[in-house]
């Protein structure tokens, strides 16, 4: 049976670009093919489409903007509530599709859905909300119209790893201001955001207003929009690496940027914490999504007097964890997207243990079909060790001893990333003290997971610019005018 719900799925995904509100192929026949993490095996064909492709993508987008900018912002919001509501009647079939093509357990794919849809209905309460001021200048001699408008074209790039809530979190903001988007998909997951591009068409979004791309080859078709000076805003989620380089690339136009990169998150566990709270903690914050988050808590910061019993109690949690492919009951570590993330995640592990870490469980590959690592406790982790410069996007846990609270602030902040952090600790008054001194754009106090669609959601120093969710989250795709007009009663 469920064979079968996966064939009737898959077969319901569309396999072609949507440009200006229809599907079709890609000009030269290109394809590319998506496979299961956890067989290995092919599961859809799809178009991959050509830098032609891509600006015949903008060229739809461009079309559409002015009618688009230019509908009521009710309209807007009620397509966006509408999104939001097929979502609903869908998300078995959407979080079915996700542990297919991410691997991602089923259980988790359905909190994905959850949370990818509040992006649609908060976006559709804000877009009425968007305001602008009127007043008298300073001198009495003139009245000021601050206006707030749409920026243009948008250009979206989304990761793999949240195929659904990375296109929701942008693409809904991006449609309340007003704006028109392209959107890149992931190569290793785009059936998702294929599967949501024919749902925003089943829920009245005019042709033209969202167009998707899915290609093999991202770096000549994102150059290519990118350089074309209709666009006037890119989002992209991704490596910092690549988020530079589109720096870089955008610079030249000038162009709006939200940068969404990577994290090395510390969780800090203080000797006064509730040690089983903050066990439940460290267990949300870093096997969500086989720890392939930029969320993901990196570096396990434990007071010395706490660390062996933190250690003990996260281990025994991590022996209870079932792995296999996300859509069998209780699995709860499914696989890596790919065997490049595996060896990376072996090569870190084997790297701290070289440099004199303890290892209290897993530590190996899984030998079979599918892209497997086990869940992995590591303590008594050594400064210099790769584990804790680079980002792991994997199911290990590594455990670094602090003897004060000075040094713990020194060991979360040695990074060049600041995406997030957590702190776990009773005294209100060090809660306090962490909020002021950690380097990261959002923190977690006394809890494993931060991300709300009503909330601001981004980083610090080499994590990224810009915010997405939250009142900001639409601000990202507007711009403002201000008029100055005389004094009416001269």
């Amino acid at each position: 049976m469920t064979e079968n719900r996966e064939t009737q799925l898959l077969s319901d995904v569309p396999d072609g670009l949507f440009i200006g509100g229809q599907w079709r192929p890609a000009e030269d026949d290109a394809t590319l093919t998506v496979s299961d993490p956890a067989t290995g095996d092919v599961v859809k064909t799809i178009a991959s489409a050509s830098v032609a492709d891509g600006m015949a993508a903008l060229d739809a987008a461009d079309a559409a903007f002015p009618a688009w900018a230019a509908t009521p912002a009710r309209e807007r919001a009620e397509i966006l509530r509408r999104a939001f509501d097929l979502l609903q009647e869908r998300k078995e079939q959407f979080a079915l599709l996700m542990t297919i093509e991410m691997g991602k357990p089923l259980a988790e794919a359905r909190g994905e859905v959850a949370y990818g849809g509040e992006f649609l209905r908060w976006f559709s309460e804000e877009t009425a909300h968007v305001q602008g001021r009127y007043g008298a200048n300073p001198e009495g001699t003139g009245r000021m119209i601050v206006t707030q408008h749409p920026v243009g074209p948008c250009f979206l790039i989304t990761p793999w790893n949240f195929p659904l809530a990375m296109a929701t979190r942008k693409i809904a903001p991006a449609l309340a201001a007003g704006c028109t988007v392209v959107v890149k998909p992931a190569a290793l997951t785009p059936l998702t955001t294929l599967y949501f591009a024919k749902l925003l068409d089943d829920a009245g979004v005019p042709a033209g207003v969202v167009n998707v791309v899915t290609t093999r080859s991202s770096g000549p078709l994102s150059d290519a929009i990118i350089a074309d000076p209709r666009l006037r805003k890119l989002s992209f989620t991704g490596s910092t690496p690549v988020g530079v380089s589109l720096l870089e690339k955008a610079a030249k136009g000038v162009l709006r940027t939200s940068m969404e990169l990577g994290g090395n998150a510390p969780f800090v566990v203080f000797d006064d914490a509730d040690l089983d709270k903050a066990v439940d903690g460290a267990i949300a914050a870093k096997f969500r999504n086989i720890g392939q988050a930029c969320t993901a808590a990196n570096r396990f910061i434990v007071h010395r007097s706490v660390a062996d019993e933190f250690a003990r109690r996260v281990t025994a949690r991590v022996a209870e964890f079932r792995v296999g492919r996300g859509t069998e009951e209780g699995v709860v570590v499914g696989p890596l997207i790919d065997d490049r993330a595996v060896a990376k995640a072996h090569a870190l592990v084997t790297d701290a243990l070289d440099r004199g870490a303890t290892l209290h469980a897993g530590g190996s590959v899984i030998e079979g079909a599918g892209s497997f690592y086990q869940a992995t406790v590591l303590s008594d982790v050594q400064a210099g060790s790769e584990i804790l410069r680079e980002e792991i996007f994997g199911p290990v846990l590594a455990i670094v001893p602090f003897d004060d609270e000075d040094e713990a602030v020194r060991i979360a902040n040695d990074t060049e990333y600041g995406l997030v952090s957590y702190v776990y600790t009773e005294s209100l008054a060090r809660g306090q003290r962490m909020i002021e001194r950690l380097q990261t754009g959002m923190m977690g106090l006394n809890i494993g997971v931060v991300s709300n669609a009503a909330a601001p959601f981004g980083g610090w120093k080499m994590s990224g610019l810009g915010r997405e969710g939250g009142a900001e989250g639409i601000h990202e795709y507007l711009q403002t005018k201000y008029t100055l007009t005389p004094d009416p009663f001269a």
